[in-house]
């Protein structure tokens, strides 16, 4: 039994930025149902799929329930407006205002559920220039000033990461933010609405070590000009590693470990703030030094010294990496159809109410039978709504045809 096992949720939200909150929701035990248009949500029409599911949306959509439904029809609008009534968490991401177009606003759910937890998601809040224009995760990178801190150091052109950042961290501050709310709720009995954007989130993300610069008004400094930004990826004789020592103690480690124990005196790097004030040398210097020895020799001798480190892996070596071995990081699992899925686990790890990954990302409409039999639907009524194409639910596909 997972901590939010109990809850009902209704995510109509696409693409990552809701859908990964939801997900997390779900892995923390909460019934998650994904309302989707007919056609399905654009993510699941980003990449080749296996079984009806490509593995992003999986990734992104796991252990929920898919009902397909058209919510510009009476039928349609009855259905969710029912599923709301007992809902605990209502999310949708679309731009501000439209929810509201399409019936779904705040005031009306709430008149039918005053408890319910109410999310709204936009890229850039719902005022100023921006807030109705459309938004993909780069964009937020752009404003932000991601795409600074990411600049190559030596030409200074700007970069962007290279994963939808915005988005994830969005639908991390989401998560954390529906359970404080659902704790108020324990508390007054009262629902409410949580507004974020994806601009906020990431900024409050950057905030306490990249922006630095803007933090004192009255002592404000460009950041990218501190050598202390540079990537601490060193050159070995066979590949990369990452190394840093900030403390005296780990200085004088790295030291020993590269054989250059006369660093440790040096007036250069003697104490925490001379080492920062020479940053630009002393890094230099380090990988002059890293770069005369092979990968596995100076990670163990710098281990041996209590220097964090470690090798840099790509993606396919994680999978068996000692450490991620031990942590059992990556789940394994087996579904009808898809065979082994891998899955990193859920991250946070209850010791009383264990979280769990509850099941596959489901196929478009796959538990819309079941879910209008539970609001007491006929089957009879159900096979009209999907004649007047006012529903849909997922058929096998026939071979050859994914």
């Amino acid at each position: 039994m997972g901590a939010l096992d109990g809850l009902k949720v209704l995510d109509l939200t696409s693409m990552v930025s809701g859908p990964v909150a939801a997900m997390m929701l779900a892995d923390q035990g909460a019934r998650v149902i994904k309302v989707e248009p007919l056609a399905g949500e654009q993510m699941r029409h980003l990449g080749s799929t296996y079984q009806g599911v490509n593995p992003g949306f999986f990734s992104c959509n796991r252990g929920k329930e898919s009902i397909a439904l058209d919510l510009k029809s009476e039928e349609g609008k009855s259905i969710l407006l029912q599923l709301a009534r007992d809902a605990d968490v209502f999310l949708q991401n679309f731009r501000p205002g439209a929810i509201e177009r399409m019936g779904f606003g705040e005031d009306t759910l709430r008149a039918a559920n005053p408890g319910l937890i109410y999310v709204s998601i936009s890229g850039f809040g719902e005022q100023g220039p921006y807030a109705h224009t459309r938004v993909y995760d780069p964009v937020i990178q752009a404003l932000s000033g991601a795409t600074d801190i990411q600049a190559d150091r030596i030409t200074g052109k700007p970069q962007m990461f290279r994963i939808i950042l915005a988005d994830k961290v969005t639908s991390l501050t989401a998560a954390q933010a529906i359970s404080s709310a659902l704790y108020a709720r324990e508390q007054s009995g009262e629902g409410q609405h949580i507004r974020l954007s994806m601009l906020d989130t990431l900024l409050a993300f950057f905030w306490p070590e990249a922006m630095t610069g803007l933090t004192f008004a009255e002592r404000e400094f460009d950041v990218s000009k501190s050598g202390g930004t540079m990537d601490l990826i060193y050159a070995t004789t066979d590949g990369y590693i990452t190394a840093g020592a900030i403390s005296d103690k780990e200085w004088a480690g790295m030291c020993r470990a590269l054989k250059c124990e006369d660093w440790i005196e040096d007036e250069r790097f003697k104490t925490a703030i001379d080492r920062f004030k020479n940053v630009s040398e002393r890094k230099q210097l380090t990988a002059e030094a890293i770069s005369n020895w092979s990968s596995n020799e100076i990670l163990q001798r710098l281990m041996a010294e209590d220097v964090p480190c470690a090798p840099l892996l790509s993606r396919n070596e994680l999978l068996d990496h000692e450490q991620v071995v031990a942590n059992a990081s990556i789940d394994r699992l087996h579904y009808p159809d898809f065979g082994e899925v891998r899955q990193a686990r859920p991250a946070a790890q209850f010791s009383k109410t264990p979280s769990r990954i509850a099941g596959p990302g489901p196929r478009l409409g796959e538990h819309g039978h079941a879910i209008l039999s539970e609001l007491g639907y006929s089957d009879a009524e159900i096979e009209q709504l999907i004649a007047q194409q006012k529903m849909r639910v997922w058929q096998a596909a026939t071979p050859g045809s994914e």
